[in-house]
């Protein structure tokens, strides 16, 4: 499969790079370490999200050349689809604006693309674009070097999920090796919290509820404390490992509100409970230890179906 993917980047001249919308560390990373190893090759490309780059990300380099839209004749070669479990969730009609479309995951049931490429033992999807360069046989510079270690940090939790394999930490200490600065990503990522995070914060904690076996715990945020809090959605990544730091909690849910009576549901495992199977009951998707879903209804309405069906794969 990387084969494929090889001949395609020799064989073709104008790429698209693009993720998942609402992007994380991993989604950036990867969009932007691929952007720019294409670029070093000669290749013309595009690096697109629909939605901006999270503040705290945005010293990565390449990350001015990010466009969030694209003009109505633009056309590809080649388009790769990273880390997204479904086309869809890329915003755009990737698969309308390229001769062939290649997806690069490593969640479960992303089976789309002319080629897929699929590993859900990869730690991250940074992982799986090294493993793609490595065999382009090319020389990487720091510019892809650090959006790769930024994607392989925020997706292991800073090497603290189970899912930082062996792997995660050879490719993350090569790429130290090559001058990556440890340090200053760690601390833009973990020590550059806008004020407006830590408000919002503040008046996300108190809605903690934590179930009468001690097993499972939520919070929650609705638009009117969003809005009173000064804050962007982007400010709430991370909130729901708050509530997974509580000793005996196996899964940690936090309830965001998206509309009316619509909430976005993210879990997390302790890795006893496979969550991914979980969201997947209500239409949703992810991994066995992170995954998310929505659901219609007040938040009480919300909070209430969850429990009925995390009550049952507790039993």
């Amino acid at each position: 499969m990387i084969q494929k993917i090889v001949e395609q980047i020799v064989s073709n001249q104008r790429f698209l790079v693009v993720a998942h919308e609402n992007p994380d560390g991993d989604a950036i990373g990867s969009t932007l370490g691929l952007a720019n190893a294409l670029r070093e090759m000669g290749k013309d490309v595009v690096a697109l999200n629909v939605d901006p780059v999270p503040e705290i990300m945005q010293f990565l380099p390449g990350c001015e050349q990010l466009v969030s839209t694209l003009p109505e004749s633009a056309r590809f070669d080649v388009a790769f689809v990273l880390d997204s479990g479904a086309l869809v969730r890329t915003g755009v009609p990737v698969a309308e604006l390229c001769t062939t479309l290649i997806n690069i995951d490593h969640h479960p049931h992303s089976n789309f693309g002319d080629i897929c490429f699929l590993d859900t033992s990869a730690s991250a999807t940074a992982i799986m674009i090294s493993r793609i360069l490595d065999a382009c046989d090319c020389q990487w510079s720091l510019d892809v070097a650090t959006p790769l270690y930024l994607g392989i940090l925020s997706d292991t939790g800073s090497f603290r999920y189970s899912s930082a394999n062996e792997e995660a930490f050879r490719v993350a200490g090569r790429l130290v090796g090559m001058g990556v600065a440890t340090w200053d990503i760690a601390s833009r990522l973990y020590e550059s919290l806008a004020p407006e995070r830590m408000r919002l914060l503040g008046m996300v904690l108190p809605t903690l509820e934590i179930s009468p076996n001690g097993r499972y715990a939520s919070v929650a945020m609705t638009d009117d404390v969003l809005r009173l809090s000064g804050a962007s959605e982007e400010h709430t990544d991370g909130f729901v490992n708050y509530p997974r730091a509580i000793r005996g909690v196996e899964v940690a849910l936090f309830f965001r509100q998206i509309a009316a009576r619509e909430y976005k549901i993210s879990f997390r495992s302790s890795g006893t409970v496979d969550v991914g199977s979980m969201a997947r009951e209500l239409g949703g998707g992810g991994h066995h230890n992170a995954a998310g879903a929505q659901a219609t209804g007040t938040l009480e309405d919300v909070r209430s179906q969850v429990a009925r069906l995390l009550n049952r794969y507790l039993t």
